[in-house]
């Protein structure tokens, strides 16, 4: 028998906890044995002392095993069960793209992600933009889908990982998020319980990324591969720039609008596509779905010409209860704002840098993200024909597109969003997309 306040001391005190403390913790979170005090406690506790890589798995292995996993022996002879998570950014709609040219390419994407946090768009939100899409599915309905359309990108069900839900909501709360070890348990017991047989991460550095130093990132990538290896999960993580909103839309009907564009085929330049053919690659050399990495670019390539990618997001969008042949009409379908405006900006020179977390911001304070949890969101609402960085600045060309609810509101946006850029005299240096590999 443990006593919970003895674990909080022993690791307060920075010794290592044994697989049986932390197993006991764990499933007093999920039974609610432990009380939420207790909880911020350690959790206070492992941001100031840290975790060993073997308490770090342990963690990880203590709470997958507070609820379901998902097994896909249905899946052995069909091809390998994959998956991607980021860290999270400003205008990264790549899971949108990401699953289903993985799907095209005979993989299988079940793929559980989340909601905004703070300054940067969840993928759940951009998805609640397509009309009848669910994604609060059950576990039954989640593989009927990941089966059929080869990809299925739905929510945390209440039996994966409920350990981790609740320790989640109360770290996000008490000033504990930014801890290595809890942000890679959190990770990855949701991943190892949806059944992965390979996993590449992509850690995001930079003004709007969670990790603003590469150094940090570096730190959790490498953590993330380590933990992944020692519970069995190949993984791959590629640590990428986000000193720049991805793409050109940061909002969540446009974003969902401008990946359904790109996989028609256009807008394939850029960092976002190098970001998606770099993620989607390691994806297919891990599943064994290419030898080299010439042939996974050829394959990716392929499937984004022939439409095979488009159609298995048709595919997905279908099976979760959103419209038929939904890419052909979605312009259709998804909700428009009422004002739209240029963001012009009274100078000359180049855009020298980007603060992707200020673009964020604005964008949640068009009410195109949460400022309460629970709180109903404005999908319309965010930027488009956002410029990158080394556009020339002219005060008769738009930096970008403010979509918003009222001309006050749209106002106040572009004024946001011109707060958010740095004119140089000269072409800035521009940053490589991809900045690093690290590999289990």
């Amino acid at each position: 028998m443990y006593l919970p306040q003895e674990i909080i001391r022993k690791k307060r005190e920075g010794e290592k906890l044994t697989p049986e403390e932390i197993s006991f913790f764990v499933q007093g979170i999920t039974t609610e044995t432990v009380s939420e005090g207790q909880i911020a406690a350690l959790g206070m506790a492992i941001f100031f002392k840290g975790m060993s890589l073997p308490e770090t798995i342990d963690l990880t292995k203590a709470m997958i095993a507070s609820g379901q996993t998902i097994t896909w022996q249905e899946l052995s002879d069909l091809g390998p069960v994959l998956d991607k998570h980021s860290t999270g950014g400003v205008g990264d709609k790549l899971s949108l793209m990401l699953a289903p040219i993985i799907a095209a390419c005979g993989g299988f994407v079940p793929m559980i992600s989340g909601r905004g946090l703070g300054h940067t768009g969840g993928t759940l939100d951009k998805l609640d933009s397509i009309p009848g899409y669910k994604t609060d599915i059950s576990i039954e309905h989640f593989k009927k889908v990941t089966r059929k359309a080869g990809c299925a990108i739905v929510g945390q069900t209440a039996n994966l990982a409920p350990a981790d839900k609740r320790f989640y909501a109360i770290r996000d709360i008490t000033a504990t998020v930014e801890s290595i070890p809890l942000i890679t348990a959190s990770i990855l017991s949701k991943k190892l319980s949806a059944g992965l047989q390979g996993l590449v991460m992509d850690v995001k550095t930079g003004s709007g990324a969670f990790a603003k130093s590469f150094e940090m990132a570096e730190a959790l990538a490498q953590s993330i591969t380590d933990v992944a290896a020692g519970a069995g999960l190949p993984t791959s993580a590629l640590i990428t720039d986000m000193n720049q909103v991805l793409g050109t839309t940061a909002g969540n009907a446009l974003e969902v609008q401008e990946a359904v564009t790109y996989l028609s085929g256009e807008n394939h330049h850029g960092h976002q596509h190098e970001i998606v053919k770099a993620l989607c690659a390691e994806l297919l050399l891990i599943g064994g779905l290419a030898r080299s990495p010439q042939e996974a670019e050829d394959k990716i390539k392929e499937v984004l010409e022939t439409g095979a990618a488009l159609a298995k997001f048709d595919e997905m969008v279908l099976g979760l209860g959103g419209p038929k042949n939904f890419c052909a009409t979605a312009d259709k379908h998804l909700t428009k704002a009422a004002v739209e405006i240029d963001v012009f900006m009274n100078a000359e020179g180049y855009l020298g840098a980007m603060d992707s977390r200020k673009i964020g911001l604005a964008v949640v304070s068009l009410g195109g993200g949460r400022t309460a949890a629970g709180q109903q969101i404005d999908h319309s609402v965010g930027f488009s024909h956002i410029q990158p960085v080394g556009t020339i600045i002219d005060p008769r060309q738009p930096l970008a597109r403010v979509h918003a609810k009222t001309r006050e509101a749209a106002e106040t946006a572009a004024r946001n969003y011109c707060s958010s850029i740095t004119v140089s005299d000269t072409c800035p240096a521009i940053t490589a997309p991809v900045l690093n590999k690290i590999q289990s």
